[in-house]
């Protein structure tokens, strides 16, 4: 056996991995280590793998002092003293987490436990990191003494380059990732998330279990394919395979009764047992064949989780009920949608806004069918969700992202403005979520024709005047919000506001317009699609509302 294999039970291992030739690794170019992390280069040979890692944690920029395995040979005993290592209480900030073994001997059971208290005490910044334990499980792996483990578990742990994010040590930068994840999910694996919102009360309460899928529950060859690439890629590389556990859990079990009584609890185990319906091969294969954002969109978008739990004082790990929203029914009044019917679109919203409770702001019933009425109610309201009620009691409505007063901007002509998170819905007859197109012709306010040059989301552009010349520093319109800080240029238009009317460009071809009585209304729809379109072409309001988001922390 190599000098890498101190803590391995060669019984558990997978035998490929011993008689593979030995390799060498010698490029240094990102693009070109990026290709054979995903290929598997250095996965079918230990020693390899080892020295890859190695060198891959050896080039993280880190703090001036980070505590190397010198620090760890000084302080093991100290910290450990006789006790037996098997017993060892885990620290506050692993959360009582899954301690996985993998493949590890006796000895490297123990070890984990030596090696996460021994962190606790050189990382006192540290309040929440449950991914830890099956980090440095991991690594042992690949270690030739404990020390060493310690060495490359601080490197990732003191990574000092803003730009690489590694392991979530704070429960605002977890909590944040977890609304991040909820967030794609609803943008890409929307069947996935259709499913979960009919099973389970609390959404997020699921998706909060992201990390432990891949930090737990994956088996050793998986999480070790999947690290492979996180050390070359980064963070991103995590959300892309929690996003294909994800679409193949529904995938293969979309149709079939639960097994337990608890989502939750389902996902786990088929994670666990994933190797009975999809190779390591094929996860990846299907992780990045998602048409995800960049890196500096989903920062942007961690960012702004952040800054929502930030301001609402949740900093600290705390029970889930107090975080989350539930709409509730004794505090929850409608003339449009039940209660019901208010949690399901209210699974669809951004998670940053899902903090909230809905405040009605306007309805026609109450404050008459004016549309400057309609505004002075609903501006200063940042997001707002409209609803409608038909006379043929047809019922859908949108989210829509930015604040009614930005119509303001274009004086007396037809303004348009809002980002991607915008979208458009049907309740009645049937559920269904648009996703958004980009308004790109003020013709239709006045002809109502249809829109054109309909994009998803991962290929729309900008209009000609508006698309920053570097590319490098273009950004899905999706993000392209006030509330991100982003020049005005990265704009995009899907809302549109007048004296005279009011057009929001829904998805799929979808496109819904209001007279300025707020009696009638009419939708375009693109045939080119198969779905149904939002109501009926022409119809008669019947009642309509505005709700906005109440801030039920800070009052």
């Amino acid at each position: 056996m190599d000098e890498y294999s101190r803590f391995v039970d060669w019984d558990k291992m997978d035998v490929t991995v011993q008689s593979q030739d030995a390799k060498e690794l010698t490029c240094t170019e990102f693009q070109e280590l990026k290709q054979l992390a995903r290929q598997g280069y250095w996965a079918k040979n230990h020693s390899l793998r080892a020295k890859v890692y190695h060198k891959l944690i050896s080039n993280i920029p880190c703090r001036t002092v980070t505590p190397d395995a010198n620090v760890y040979r000084d302080i093991v005993v100290k910290i450990v003293g006789k006790r037996n290592s098997n017993s060892l209480p885990l620290p506050e900030f692993v959360d009582n987490s899954l301690v996985p073994t993998y493949c590890l001997n006796a000895e490297g059971i123990g070890a984990v436990r030596k090696i996460i208290l021994c962190i606790a005490n050189q990382f006192p910044d540290i309040s929440f990191c449950p991914a830890l334990p099956s980090v440095i499980a991991l690594l042992l792996h690949y270690s030739k003494d404990e020390a060493e483990c310690f060495e490359q578990v601080c490197r990732i742990l003191a990574c000092n380059d803003p730009s690489k994010r590694l392991i979530d040590q704070t429960f605002l930068a977890f909590e944040s990732s977890c609304m991040t994840f909820g967030d794609l999910v609803n943008k890409y694996c929307q069947a996935a998330h259709k499913l979960m919102v009919a099973v389970s009360e609390d959404v997020l309460e699921v998706y909060s279990d992201w990390q432990r899928w891949l930090f737990g529950e994956l088996p050793m060859v998986y999480i070790a394919r999947v690290f492979d690439v996180f050390l070359v890629e980064g963070y991103k590389v995590l959300y892309r395979v929690a996003l294909a556990l994800l679409k193949f859990f529904h995938k293969v079990r979309a149709g079939q009764p639960m097994e337990s009584d608890s989502i939750q609890q389902d996902i786990r185990a088929f994670v666990r047992d994933i190797a009975k319906s999809v190779s390591p091969e094929r996860l990846l294969e299907k992780a990045f064949a998602i048409r995800l954002f960049s890196r500096k969109e989903i920062q942007l978008l961690q960012m702004a989780n952040e800054k929502a739990l930030q301001q609402k004082g949740i900093t600290v790990k705390q029970k889930r009920q107090n975080v989350h929203l539930a709409v509730h029914a004794e505090n929850f009044k409608s003339e449009i949608v039940s209660v019901k019917e208010m949690r399901d679109i209210w699974s669809w919203i951004p998670e940053r806004f899902a903090l909230c409770q809905p405040l009605l702001l306007f309805t026609t019933l109450e404050h008459g069918c004016s549309l400057s009425r309609f505004y002075s109610h609903s501006e200063g309201h940042e997001p707002t969700l409209l609803l409608i009620k038909t006379t043929a009691k047809e019922v859908c409505g949108a989210y829509l992202s930015t604040d009614w007063s930005e119509r303001r901007r274009g004086g007396n002509k037809l303004s348009f403005f809002g980002t991607g998170e915008c979208f458009v819905f049907r309740l009645q007859p049937e559920v269904e979520r648009y996703e958004w197109v980009i308004i790109k012709h003020p013709e239709l306010a006045t002809t109502g024709s249809e829109p054109e040059n309909h994009a998803s989301p991962a290929s729309s552009t900008l209009s000609s005047g508006s698309v920053p010349s570097d590319p490098s520093d273009r950004l899905s319109p999706f993000l392209s919000a006030r509330h991100f800080n982003l020049p005005s240029k990265t704009a995009s238009m899907f809302m549109a506001g007048s004296s005279e009317c009011i057009i929001i460009g829904g998805g799929d071809g979808q496109a819904l317009y209001l007279d300025a009585d707020l009696n009638h209304g009419r939708t375009s729809h693109c045939n080119t699609f198969n779905n149904q379109p939002l109501c009926s072409e022409s119809f008669q309001i019947s009642v309509l509302e505005v709700w906005g988001f109440r801030d039920t922390m800070n009052g």
